[in-house]
């Protein structure tokens, strides 16, 4: 059968290839079987396809046959219709979760935080009413006679605590560059507000901003907001009594980074409910009962992880629920926003063939190490060995050792893999047979422990170790931190626009 290639655009808008090597299914169902598998997806979902006899509307998808090669797909999630019966109120999945559970301390699931991700352009909020007044009488002046307004006192401290009010809905800490942001776009609203003297025009409200949030946060941790609160000087180390040292604070685009209860839950209550997990994952057909203990307890977990840092033998003991694909995913959304495998897959998949040109084109030693990369990539008709192969290759190419990333041991037993295993600080392991070059296991350590078993693909365990990075609050490793690097900043897009030199360069030439 002749391979057929489509391109699926996913519900987050973001899209990839699927390569069907045998051709077209003979069903829907087998299609939809194989767009679940490679493209990471759960849940009731249709699909639609690009039909050109309607000018490249999306029509629902009736028959295998409406699909061409290098043809486009789109997912449409399907959610179930809710009769009056199953209508969920807090006390209704408070009992339905009592009869499946044993407890009665969880009610209904509720969103773990309002944060959103920091905005690509930030809009200066309005003030208050008399603020907003005297800024258009200052705006009129400026207009007639290019007069700029020098703010009293008061009308100062209604801008700034209008300002930090619109910034905390995203972060309570902000760098600099956020910061020039949120000045720049006060006088792009307000032109009357430039600062004289100023080369930006906004450097006096910059650091008025910087003074203004800093004792926000002084009035945030008397009110025992957690993301202040976990770096006040009493949670110092002894002998590093100083609020500069070792502040915690979300480094990687994580919006929800540490986030509070709500308002119906305590400690207490969510230990309790903690404890009650240790029990639910060990029940069969309990996965709905799980998920929602899980999003319950995220940020009573997330405090967890960035107070204490335990090790990850200790928490795998506590929260032995997170430690599987599905809510990795979960956590990983929490705490970004952004999906965690289809997102790194589909853009491992779209940057795959710039990858491979770059490889190509690279000179001296490096291209020496990835002509093997190269050969097997252009031998390979497989998606989930090709993806390994850009893996691989991409360690090379930033100067890093795919050893240190993917570390494969063949026809090993058993108790040399553990010994192997247990010298390992964090990576991906494999175990193969020579015989029939098949992969046996494909797994995720960390500090020395398999953390997941039996997955797929290497890339796949790639994507999990990533997102385990996040979840456990994890530092890159210094042999592997342009990779990931790389993965974070370019295949995921978080924080992309503040990269290191050599990340920089490889970002320039992919999009040339």
């Amino acid at each position: 059968a002749t391979p057929v290639i489509l391109k699926i655009i996913l519900t987050d808008g973001s899209s990839q290839r699927l390569t069907l090597r045998s051709g077209l299914p003979a069903s829907i169902d087998d299609l939809m079987v194989e767009v679940k598998k490679q493209c990471g997806l759960e849940g009731n979902f249709r699909l639609q396809f690009m039909d050109l006899m309607f000018g490249n509307e999306y029509l629902n998808l009736t028959s295998v046959s409406e699909i061409v090669d290098k043809g486009t797909l789109k997912i449409i999630t399907v959610v179930s219709p809710v009769t009056e019966p199953q209508i969920f109120s807090p006390s209704s999945v408070c009992d339905y979760l009592s009869q499946s559970s044993g407890t009665d301390t969880l009610s209904s699931s509720e969103s773990t935080s309002s944060r959103s991700a920091w905005p690509a352009v930030f809009h200066a909020p309005k003030f208050s009413y008399d603020a907003e007044i005297k800024l258009q009488q200052a705006h009129l002046a400026y207009l007639q006679n290019g007069t700029v307004l020098s703010p009293d006192p008061k009308l100062k401290s209604a801008i700034l605590d209008g300002l930090v009010q619109e910034i905390v809905r995203y972060k309570v800490y902000v760098c600099d560059k956020e910061m020039e942001q949120v000045a720049q776009s006060l006088i792009k609203k307000h032109p009357c507000l430039t600062e004289k003297g100023s080369s930006t025009g906004c450097g006096g409200w910059k650091v008025s901003l910087k003074f203004k949030l800093s004792n926000y946060r002084t009035q945030l941790r008397k009110l025992g907001c957690p993301e202040v609160v976990v770096n006040s000087l009493k949670h110092k180390p002894p002998g590093k009594g100083s609020s500069a040292f070792g502040v915690k604070k979300a480094k990687r685009a994580e919006v929800n980074f540490c986030p509070a209860y709500s308002s119906s839950e305590t400690q207490e209550s969510l230990e309790a409910i903690q404890k009650d997990l240790l029990l639910d994952v060990k029940k069969k057909d309990n996965r709905q009962v799980v998920k929602l203990k899980m999003e319950k307890t995220f940020a009573h977990r997330r405090q967890e992880v960035v107070r204490d840092a335990p090790m990850v033998a200790n928490f795998m003991a506590r929260w032995p629920a997170l430690f599987e694909v599905r809510e990795i995913n979960a956590e990983f959304k929490r705490i970004t926003t952004v999906p965690l495998q289809s997102k790194f897959l589909s853009q491992l998949d779209l940057h795959s063939d710039n990858l491979m040109k770059l490889f190509q084109q690279r000179g001296g030693q490096l291209a020496k190490r990835l002509q093997p990369i190269i050969a097997e990539m252009a031998e390979c008709d497989d998606v989930d060995a090709g993806r390994e192969c850009v893996v691989k290759g991409l360690c090379i190419y930033m100067g890093e050792e795919p050893e240190s990333l993917v570390q494969e041991y063949l026809d090993m037993d058993e108790v040399s893999v553990l010994k192997a295993i247990k010298d390992t600080t964090i990576g991906v392991y494999v175990l193969k047979h020579a015989a029939c070059d098949e992969l046996e296991d494909v797994g995720v350590v960390l500090e020395g422990i398999k953390v997941l078993q039996y997955l797929d693909n290497v890339s796949l365990a790639v994507g999990m170790l990533f997102g385990l990075m996040y979840a456990l609050n994890l530092s890159y490793p210094v042999d592997l931190r342009y990779t990931f690097e790389v993965i974070q900043k370019i295949f995921m897009e978080l924080d992309g626009d503040k990269l290191s030199n050599k990340v920089l360069t490889l970002k320039n030439r992919l999009f040339q």
